[in-house]
């Protein structure tokens, strides 16, 4: 009966994937079967995190944010919990051997989010590290699945692209963090005289981000590898599209690819898949 209550944990942080993120979901659908229950238990995990901080408006988001990391460390420590969400995601740091140090910077960046309003280079860094570098990292302890030596090669390229990810979705989102949330995340900006040059100074950091990134999706195992390319290309196609986006128009909205496009990102990653181009 354990193995039930596994199963519908799981089931709820698939469920949880697909109903906040079709994009993310979709590319999961793409990884080895043996590759999503870990991957969406993952994602439950951070996405309830980032929720208590940037919507629960109307409640103590501290005290819950502290349940729900306490919650965490004894779901991790127990090997359960009645949280299905949190039950899930212990399943998968102790099948994949998940490093402590990388639950506490991403709960420790989702703390940051409570009371920083602005960020100096330092603090950004610090905030990118736990939010999304180490996501990235989590997600790496799966796609290699035991093998060490592959995985210890590869960190650096997982961190990058999670950083790559991170820093898009601020570029996409400014305008809902600066005027509904009071955030801030790049230095030295001020989005009430966003600039041409800082727009380029942010695009060309990403940039870096995604070629450092690339080199690692390629050697990533067959079974994780399409997924993660197609994820690369649409971020990447959305980087894209913002790149073309006057400064102005940043803080007016919010930048996305219809579902026509990522069709057309899919079938066209599948095409290159097919020829080993990848």
């Amino acid at each position: 009966m354990m193995q039930l209550f596994h199963s519908v944990s799981q089931q709820c942080s698939r469920i949880t994937t697909e109903q906040y993120s079709t994009s993310f979901s979709s590319a999961i659908h793409l990884l080895h079967k043996d590759l999503r229950a870990p991957i969406y238990n993952i994602y439950g995990f951070v996405r309830f995190a980032d929720e208590i901080v940037d919507t629960f408006h109307a409640y103590d988001k501290p005290a819950l944010l502290a349940e729900f990391k306490q919650q965490t460390y004894e779901a991790i420590e127990r090997r359960i919990s009645l949280n299905p969400i949190l039950n899930s995601f212990q399943l998968t740091v102790h099948q994949y051997h998940i490093e402590m140090h990388l639950i506490d910077a991403f709960l420790h960046s989702m703390e940051m989010d409570l009371t920083r309003r602005c960020y100096d280079n330092a603090g950004y860094e610090e905030y990118i590290y736990g939010s999304a570098e180490v996501v990235g990292l989590m997600c790496l302890h799966v796609f290699c699945d035991g093998n060490k030596a592959l995985c210890e090669q590869l960190k650096p390229a997982a961190r990058k692209l999670g950083a790559a990810f991170q820093k898009v979705n601020f570029l996409r989102d400014v305008k809902a963090d600066y005027e509904g949330l009071d955030r801030m995340y790049f230095p030295g900006c001020d989005f009430r005289n966003f600039t041409a040059a800082q727009k380029a100074a942010i695009e060309a950091d990403i940039q870096a981000d995604f070629d450092a990134a690339y080199a690692g999706i390629l050697q990533l195992p067959m079974k994780a590898r399409f997924g993660v390319y197609v994820a690369y290309k649409y971020y990447l196609s959305l980087f894209k599209k913002i790149k073309k986006t006057a400064p102005h128009r940043i803080l007016q909205q919010r930048i996305r690819i219809p579902d026509y496009g990522k069709m057309f990102i899919l079938a066209k990653a599948g095409v290159r898949s097919q020829l080993n181009l990848l």
